[in-house]
């Protein structure tokens, strides 16, 4: 009901009265005898061309320039102007029969509308810091922590805060989208390290978002990577991660061997030409427009086309802020183009969270004597300090993770409905479940179908059996 509200009373004002202004101008225009269907048509030309220039130079050009506080200000000025050019013509001509009274009340009108302009252009307020950050939520928490960082990009605005505790929170389109905070830690650092460890050979590895920049930073540790493409949409989004959370991501945007690409991740899969040995995407909740179409069977494709012989990929899925259609369809839709998936799950006081799915075109098998002996490599040292520092102190812990793949979930799915591009129903599913905090149960009924994947692990029968007794436990990550 307090979204409702607040969309009603942001959009209904304006567009009823910029919907009263098209008949206002026909009639200014209107003269005695003079074709009607022309004079509409040249005014909704004129006012569609407009449209069109105005949408593209605010949006896309003065609101990044400049920022919306004063963005608003120009506008303001733009409309008074308009307005004053409709009256510069009976002022100027009038007729020598007026009255020096007479010209004297309509200067004066115009000096009262000049005051009026300045006193609305003065009191547009600055962007608030607090609305860039939690967006929708912005009136309704607090103790939120102290922004120390906001700016309004050419795509999205970011925000930085630091709560008390010290834990940092990267704000974007409206909400906490990646933090510091051991839970998101750990699944950005999942998604990452999962990508180069169960590849095959991740000399080149592409990021479809950079976020805080963990994920990245998790890839381009790994001795075996050569070559990382961070591909960002939002030009703002690196440059404030390299300054705000390099401690957290390894310094990733500064590192020689990663290359940030500012391009739409659909577009550049279509259009790069370039295969990669392992690609992850971590995009927003599927409920924020345009997400949606990271998760559709036709991306999935597209990135499965753009994968070498062996290659991985690493999708982001979350449970909180969701429901269980919506989970079901993006499951289902990630099982239909990567029939070998698996699915890990990340959990927050011994409930779920959120999950990674991992596909390969070809069957999957995980040695775990091999990734153990990596491990303890010292060029892998790095890696495993930071599998050490999300609580996973060995390959066991990592894999523990396990909550399931194709196989053990066809009834679970049975119902579920494909996320195609000519849809895109689970941005529809996704937003019914916006205010629902239910991934306890979603995340539990999954796993009342996993059973242990015998053929997935290769090792030592002592390790297959504890990592077995682990999973059907249901030991899960803290």
């Amino acid at each position: 009901q307090v979204d409702i509200a607040r969309a009603f009373l942001a959009m209904f004002p304006a567009t009823f009265f910029w919907g009263a202004s098209f008949p206002l101008a026909l009639a200014a225009l209107s003269e005695k005898g003079q074709d009607s269907g022309r004079l509409v048509g040249g005014v909704y030309a004129a006012n569609t061309l407009g449209a069109i220039v105005g949408a593209l130079s605010m949006s896309l050009l003065l609101v990044s320039w400049v920022g919306s506080q004063r963005a608003q200000q120009i506008l303001i000025l733009l409309s008074a102007v308009a307005g004053m050019l409709v009256l510069i013509r009976p002022i100027t001509s009038l007729s020598i029969s007026k009255s020096y009274r007479a010209i004297t009340y309509e200067l004066f009108g115009m000096a009262h509308v000049i005051a009026l302009v300045v006193l609305f252009i003065w009191s547009v307020p600055a962007t608030s810091g607090l609305l860039i950050a939690h967006g929708r939520y912005s009136g309704l928490r607090v103790d939120m922590g102290e922004l120390i960082y906001m700016g309004e990009g050419v795509h999205s605005s970011v925000a930085v805060s630091r709560l008390p505790s010290g834990v940092l929170n990267y704000h974007n389109a409206g909400k906490v989208q990646a933090s510091s905070e051991p839970v998101d830690m750990r699944l950005q650092r999942m998604l990452g390290h999962l990508t180069t460890l169960i590849s095959a050979n991740p000399k080149s590895v592409a990021v479809i978002g950079c976020g805080a920049g963990v994920t990245a930073g998790a890839v381009s540790i790994d001795p075996r990577v050569e070559r990382v493409t961070i591909v960002e949409i939002e030009p703002l989004v690196p440059q404030v991660v390299s300054t705000y959370f390099s401690e957290h991501n390894f310094d990733v945007i500064r590192n020689p061997k990663v290359e940030v690409r500012v391009d739409d991740g659909r577009h550049y899969l279509l259009t790069t030409g370039e295969k990669f040995d392992a690609i992850t995407s971590d995009p927003f909740d599927p409920w924020v427009k345009g997400a949606a179409t990271l998760y559709t069977k036709e991306f999935l494709e597209t990135v499965r086309q753009s994968l070498n012989p062996g290659g991985v990929i690493t999708l982001f899925v979350q449970l909180y802020e969701s429901n269980l259609a919506a989970v079901k369809s993006e499951v289902a839709t990630f099982f239909d183009v990567f029939p070998n998936g698996v699915i890990w799950g990340n959990t927050y006081r011994g409930r779920g969270y959120d999950m990674v799915l991992l596909g390969q075109v070809e069957p999957l098998q995980i040695d775990l004597d091999e990734i153990e002996s990596r491990l303890a490599d010292p060029s892998y040292g790095q890696v495993a300090r930071s599998l050490r520092q999300i609580g996973m102190a060995s390959p066991l812990e990592l894999f523990a993770t396990y909550a399931g793949r194709g196989s053990d979930l066809e009834e679970w799915l049975s119902d579920a409905v494909i996320n195609r591009d000519r849809n895109l129903r689970l941005q529809y599913f996704a937003g019914l479940g916006l205010n629902l905090y239910k991934s306890d149960e979603i995340y539990a009924e999954m796993l009342s179908h996993r059973k242990f994947p015998a053929d997935l692990f290769v090792g030592p029968e002592t390790k297959l059996e504890s990592l077995r007794a682990v999973i059907q436990r249901g030991l899960l990550m803290p």
